[in-house]
């Protein structure tokens, strides 16, 4: 009988009683699928290439250094290039130097025509670009301008996505950004570890572009709250009620959302948030002036009326016209709390 038993032992793998079951294949698969998601996190998937050392990108790249990836970076600002050299990255004169050099981009850039020179222009990342290279644009930029950009790198052989972020300045240093990611669904799947250690919540939303068309949509919505929340406090305070009281009853009740129980405008309410330092820092006024001016070409493109976003925007346009470009978006409140009027026109 034992002899019997090692011969079946001996026999394992060849046919019959010794043919490797077919769990154990599909357990060997899921295990070199773990292998490559741990080993894309601990930057074996080869050096990645950042462009854009904003005050959120230079946040986002730290991260990735942080998990152990190498970076080549880029930026016309010397001072941004230098402080994360100083963090371990290497830096390039241009944004085709970058694609030379690697198989994975990031890009976080202000506006389309950054996006535009930085990705076609003459010493673009698709004038270098390597073949099958993946490209994550975390840009907030018009979706048609993302779908422009897709086109060109699948024409270069290399895959683009969009990846649009929410979180702010502070979501971005504490790698905690949510990304709306628009393109195939394999490209999302490669691009996804890499999201991961920068961000906690990664979200497909289908074909490309269309990470860039929920990004200004939540946005557009967050200026309407900001300014709602900004409005509220402001009348509560002029009518006697004590601003911690009334931003805790808000948020504990119907009224509560991001705008006030994360992010409240009123300095002295909440400790860590832009409102509690001048407005310094966060995101800015002339940036959500951009968006909104993305969700309302879009929105005309697509014959949808948003009064409130349109309106929204002539408010935005209305504080950075006096002197608040610059500052935190939630210096709504404090235009509207010293005396600033909005007119509608």
């Amino acid at each position: 009988m034992m002899a019997a038993l090692k011969m079946a032992v001996a026999g394992r793998g060849a046919s019959g009683f010794g043919a490797r079951p077919a769990w154990e294949g599909a357990m060997a698969a899921t295990s070199a699928e773990m292998r490559q998601r741990r080993n894309y996190g601990t930057g074996q998937i080869g050096t990645v290439g950042f462009i854009g050392l904003g005050n959120m990108g230079a946040f986002m790249a730290k991260n990735l250094l942080k998990a152990k990836h190498p970076l080549i970076v880029n930026d016309m600002n010397a001072e941004a290039v230098a402080e994360l050299v100083k963090a371990g990255a290497k830096s390039a004169g241009s944004a085709r130097e970058v694609a030379e050099q690697v198989d994975t981009i990031v890009t976080m850039l202000p506006s389309n025509p950054h996006v535009r020179s930085v990705y076609e222009g003459d010493q673009g990342v698709l004038q270098g670009v390597r073949k099958n290279a993946l490209l994550v644009d975390a840009s907030t930029i018009d979706p048609s301008v993302s779908r422009e950009v897709a086109e060109s790198a699948a024409a270069k052989g290399a895959r683009f996505v969009d990846a649009p972020v929410s979180g702010g300045v502070t979501g971005a240093e504490a790698a905690t950004l949510t990304f709306m990611v628009g393109g195939a669904k394999a490209d999302f799947a490669a691009a996804r570890p890499l999201l991961s250690a920068m961000g906690k919540n990664i979200v497909h939303c289908g074909g490309s572009g269309n990470g860039q068309v929920v990004k200004i949509c939540n946005n557009m919505l967050l200026a309407i709250s900001m300014i709602g929340v900004s409005e509220t406090m402001n009348l509560g305070i002029k009518l006697g009620v004590d601003p911690k009281l009334l931003a805790s009853i808000v948020n504990s009740s119907s009224g509560r959302c991001w705008s006030s129980d994360s992010y409240n405008p009123v300095p002295g309410v909440m400790e860590g948030v832009p409102a509690s330092r001048a407005y310094q820092g966060g995101f800015g006024s002339a940036l959500m002036l951009k968006d909104l001016g993305l969700a309302c070409d879009a929105a005309k493109a697509a014959g949808a009326d948003v009064p409130l976003g349109a309106f929204s925007q002539e408010i935005y346009k209305t504080i950075c016209d006096a002197g608040l470009a610059q500052k935190d978006f939630g210096s709504i409140f404090k235009f509207l709390s010293e005396g600033g009027k909005i007119t509608k026109s």
